[in-house]
């Protein structure tokens, strides 16, 4: 039987199926030697190719859902390269064979937190789609005085220069002198929403983190830079709210809890590696500027 394109290679590990749909629209990808177009459906047996590379298919049996929840710290990029050498989230998540890692949404340099990532396409671009509303939650230092007439305003609306946007609720956290916690919620994902919205206030955001995404929690003792892989039970929890079907496999192996649980010796070498790289590529960029 055949299917659509896009979620033939969003389930390839590409990328999320709106992602897949934009790579199509480009003319980037080909099926048996011929330029693809949005819309079309292909069979098993059929050749793809993203920009000129064979990509491997996997059939819908034979692809298992897997979901990360990563730590992010600040100071790291939500793209798999970037131009200017700094240090990608990407870096640090564990290699994969036919398969690639899939961002589950994005957070600003700054702001650091709960990332899921999903080998999923179809589930991440559900969890990622404003239809289902998934709700995030963020931790938010604020530095100046806040008043009730300001948490009015963020919970009514305030017009940014992208459009209304507001907060779902807003739990005082404690704090003391000019720096005070809040807790604030909204289902929206609108770039550094978070951070505009106090700002319009006139106070200032001087810490973000992200402690949850849909029903998903950052880990407690998750530290800054590791990862977990979610058991089986919790990765259908995120596939029933985005009404996709249940997945019945996984590659952790339930007699071996300490598998499941985050190794920060192994991370603290992983990010060293990780800044030795960056070093060497910032190096070898000021030698060209130098040699120009």
């Amino acid at each position: 039987m055949s299917e659509k394109l896009q979620k033939v290679l969003a389930r390839a590990g590409i990328g999320s199926r709106r992602e897949m749909e934009q790579v199509i629209s480009a003319g980037r990808v080909s099926v048996d030697g011929e330029i693809a177009k949005l819309g079309d459906r292909v069979e098993e047996s059929a050749v793809l190719r993203v920009d000129g590379k064979v990509i491997a298919v996997r059939k819908e049996s034979e692809a298992i859902c897997r979901v990360l929840a990563y730590h992010k710290p600040e100071g790291e990029v939500c793209t798999r390269k970037d131009p200017e050498g700094r240090p990608t989230v990407f870096e640090r998540l564990p290699k994969m064979r036919n398969a690639r890692w899939i961002a589950v949404g994005r957070l600003d340099l700054n702001t650091s937190g709960l990332l899921l990532f999903t080998t999923d396409g179809e589930l991440a671009s559900r969890l990622m789609h404003p239809s289902y509303e998934l709700e995030r939650e963020y931790a938010v230092r604020i530095f100046g005085e806040v008043t009730k007439e300001m948490l009015q305003n963020l919970k009514k609306g305030v017009m940014l220069d992208d459009g209304l946007a507001s907060f779902d609720s807003i739990v005082n956290a404690g704090g003391e002198g000019q720096n005070h916690w809040y807790h604030v919620t909204l289902h929206e994902g609108k770039h550094r929403e978070v951070r505009r919205l106090w700002e319009s206030q006139g106070v200032l955001v001087s810490r973000l983190i992200r402690v949850r995404y849909g029903n998903t929690l950052l880990p407690r003792r998750l530290p800054h830079g590791a990862w977990m892989e979610l058991p089986l039970e919790d990765v259908n929890v995120l596939r029933k709210t985005v009404a996709l079907d249940e997945e019945t496999r996984t590659v952790l192996d339930p007699s071996k809890e300490k598998e499941n649980k985050p190794n920060s010796h192994r991370l603290r070498r992983t990010a060293d590696r990780s800044r030795t790289r960056q070093n060497q590529r910032r190096g070898n960029s000021q030698t060209k500027r130098k040699g120009r």
